[in-house]
């Protein structure tokens, strides 16, 4: 069984797609069977990291495993989903999802949502929150971002009554095209609300859809959270006897940093207003890679493997 394909990447859920495919792309090269012949632990690698890569490689394959998984962890505690299901139907799956009411009394989650309930409540589609990558520049200047999402809407062929197209849920999945207006230095992380535009509802009303901004932090760079963290290559003999090395932060400006001796891969450093929209920019040493080296380069390596260096 394939696992998570954000923990084989290296990136987090909410990554935005752009850093995903880099890191896709970097691993790919470091593993890749030209790279490693004869080396079956890497090829084993290279291929998970395939087979990961091809569950996200597009938003919409991503979108559509993060609903799986959201599915899977909603009806787990109800014996599973094998084969999809655990037992129940499609159609008792969505009128959960979106909130059944007393016309759809076959799903047992409504018989019980009945008992539990005092009073009967209107019904109401189920809340949505959907991810929308924007750049940098979009997240800095604001503006208007059009986008797509999946959900629930009435079915057209029975008006909502229920019928064969829809599984007699009077909802069909499909396609619906928002513009949303990003405000001006926008955050990584931030929701927007768009009230009565999730899912809809065959005979109630719409629920809520929220959008959570998801802002490229470019090659390099990553967030955790709403760290932003940026990797800095440094020569291996800088990062041992200590130095000076030159950055460019996210706004463009070239700050000089001191690398202390015995600097480890990894090890960070906070840069107070150095970040996005004047944020925090956090460094981390990594170990510079060499495409290739001199012959004079060559030699001095090897001195330094006599000496155990």
């Amino acid at each position: 069984m394939a696992g998570d394909p954000y923990q084989t990447l290296g990136v987090s859920k909410d990554a935005p797609h752009a850093e995903i495919k880099r890191s896709f792309r970097r691993l790919a090269r470091q593993y890749h069977p030209d790279r490693n012949p004869n080396d079956a632990a890497a090829e084993e690698r290279f291929k998970a990291i395939q087979s990961a890569w091809e569950q996200v490689e597009t938003p919409e394959k991503r979108s559509q495993y993060d609903e799986e998984q959201e599915m899977k962890q909603a009806f787990g505690g109800m014996g599973g989903m094998p084969g999809g299901m655990g037992g129940m139907d499609l159609g008792d799956m969505l009128r959960q999802f979106m909130g059944a009411d007393s016309r759809h009394s076959s799903s047992p989650f409504g018989q019980q949502s009945r008992r539990s309930q005092v009073q009967p409540e209107t019904p109401k589609g189920a809340d949505m929150t959907v991810p929308l990558d924007i750049d940098f520049e979009k997240a800095m200047e604001g503006g208007k971002v059009q986008f797509t999402v999946n959900r629930l809407r009435r079915c057209d062929e029975c008006k909502a009554r229920g019928c064969i197209h829809c599984n007699n849920l009077g909802v069909r999945r499909r396609k619906s095209k928002f513009t949303i207006d990003v405000p001006k230095g926008a955050s990584h992380g931030q929701q927007l609300k768009l009230p009565k535009m999730g899912n809809e509802h065959p005979s109630g009303e719409p629920g809520n859809l929220t959008v959570t901004l998801r802002i490229d932090a470019d090659e390099g760079r990553r967030w955790e959270g709403n760290h932003l963290i940026q990797e800095v290559p440094v020569p291996y003999s800088t990062l041992i006897l200590g130095g000076k090395i030159r950055i460019t932060t996210p706004a463009g400006n070239t700050v000089s940093l001191s690398v202390a001796p015995e600097t480890r891969i990894g090890d960070r450093k906070r840069l107070p207003k150095q970040g996005f929209a004047g944020g925090d920019l956090d460094i981390e040493f990594i170990l510079m890679e060499l495409e290739s080296i001199s012959d004079e380069q060559r030699e001095v390596l090897k001195s330094l493997q006599k000496e155990g260096l």
